[in-house]
């Protein structure tokens, strides 16, 4: 596994995100039909909230990013990108153990929405999410917190 660390996100990262985001859904949305080259860029800088993103870097450079946004009944994991020559690292379930871990200290329930057919899937499942909903396009997922007596039975 890489050597990783965290730092909140800045309005200056929104164009690295954009383009490190049109790079990794690209397979999946191409899959899907659903690609577009501006529309996958648009839709990040639309939604990009700093305050809420984590920008993820491996040996001090830019490897990814991560938002956690707080909602009415839950917190959404959205724009959960790693660079694809981390891919399979162990950075991913790295970064997602620590911010779940977080979640389970203060009681928050975790959404998400991942791509049909997406490799992701798998490593939310491994966490504990559990599917809600799906439509041809996407999976809505949830994760409830964890208790210690949980995630002893998971051991």
């Amino acid at each position: 596994m890489a050597d990783w660390a965290t730092r909140r996100a800045s309005t200056a990262d929104v164009e690295t995100v954009a383009e490190l985001r049109a790079v990794v859904l690209r397979p999946d949305l191409e899959r899907l039909g659903r690609y577009d080259e501006h529309r996958v860029r648009q839709r990040l800088r639309d939604k990009f909230v700093p305050e809420h993103t984590q920008v993820i870097e491996v040996g001090g450079e830019f490897a990814g990013c991560v938002t956690l946004r707080p909602a009415e009944d839950a917190h959404w994991l959205e724009n959960f990108l790693l660079a694809p020559y981390l891919h399979g690292s162990g950075t991913g379930t790295a970064v997602l153990t620590e911010l779940l871990e977080q979640c389970d200290r203060d009681g928050t329930v975790v959404r998400l929405q991942v791509l049909q057919g997406s490799a992701a899937r798998r490593l939310y499942e491994r966490h504990g999410f559990t599917v809600e909903s799906e439509d041809p396009v996407d999976v809505f997922m949830k994760r409830e917190p964890m208790t210690s007596s949980r995630m002893s039975s998971k051991e």
